[in-house]
C-alpha cells in the first residue's frame, strides 16, 4: 500500500478536500493510464491512483490517510494541532479555531415561547396521543421494573422517542 494515497492522486494531502476534486484527479489519472488505451497505458500507475480512490473517496477515508501521513511525517509523534478554521465558517465562542455555529444565548429561550403556538398551528391531537402513548408505557415500565437499572434507561428511551417522533407533529418554525 502506498503510504501516501494523497500523492497518488496529485493532491494536496488534506483531509477537507472535496469529493469532487478527488474523483476529478482519480479520472483524469485514470484515463490517461488505463491500460486498455491503444499505447498500452501504465498499469502500475493505473493500479496506484485506484487503490488511492479506493481509500480517499470518502471525508473518513480522506481523514485516515490524512493522519496516516501526518503520523509518518512526524518525528516526535502523532500531530495534534488543530486545523485552521475554513474561512465563511463560524467559530464556537471561546474557542479559537474551532470552527462550529454560534447560537446566541436568548436562541432557546425564543424557541420555547414558540412552542405553544408551533403546537396549535401543528397536530396537537397526534401530539397528545403520542405523550399518552410515552406516559402510559412510562408507568408501565415503573410498575413492572420497579428499582432496576433498566427502569430509568427505558424510561429515558420513551421520552427520547416523544421527542424525536414529535417534531413531525408540530408546525415549522416561522421563518427569520
Amino acid at each position: 500500500m502506498n503510504p501516501d494515497q494523497f500523492a497518488a492522486l496529485g493532491l494536496p494531502a488534506r483531509p477537507d478536500l472535496p469529493d469532487e476534486q478527488v474523483r476529478a484527479a482519480w479520472r483524469a489519472i485514470a484515463a490517461a493510464t488505463h491500460p486498455d488505451r491503444p499505447d498500452g497505458g501504465d498499469l502500475a500507475r493505473y493500479t496506484a491512483a485506484s487503490a488511492a480512490y479506493a481509500e480517499l473517496r470518502t471525508p473518513w477515508g480522506r481523514s485516515e490517510a490524512y493522519a496516516d501521513v501526518m503520523e509518518a511525517a512526524a518525528d516526535d509523534g502523532p500531530v495534534t494541532a488543530p486545523l485552521p478554521a475554513v474561512p465563511g465558517e463560524p467559530v464556537v465562542p471561546g474557542v479559537p479555531g474551532v470552527p462550529g455555529i454560534e447560537v446566541p444565548p436568548w436562541q432557546p429561550l425564543i424557541a420555547l415561547a414558540q412552542l405553544p403556538a408551533r403546537i396549535r398551528r401543528g397536530r396537537p391531537r397526534r401530539l397528545l396521543i403520542r405523550a399518552a402513548i410515552a406516559a402510559v408505557l412510562s408507568l408501565a415500565v415503573l410498575q413492572l421494573i420497579p428499582g432496576t437499572a433498566a427502569a430509568p434507561a427505558d424510561v429515558t428511551g420513551l421520552v427520547t422517542w416523544f421527542v424525536l417522533t414529535g417534531r413531525r407533529d408540530l408546525a415549522p418554525p416561522p421563518e427569520r
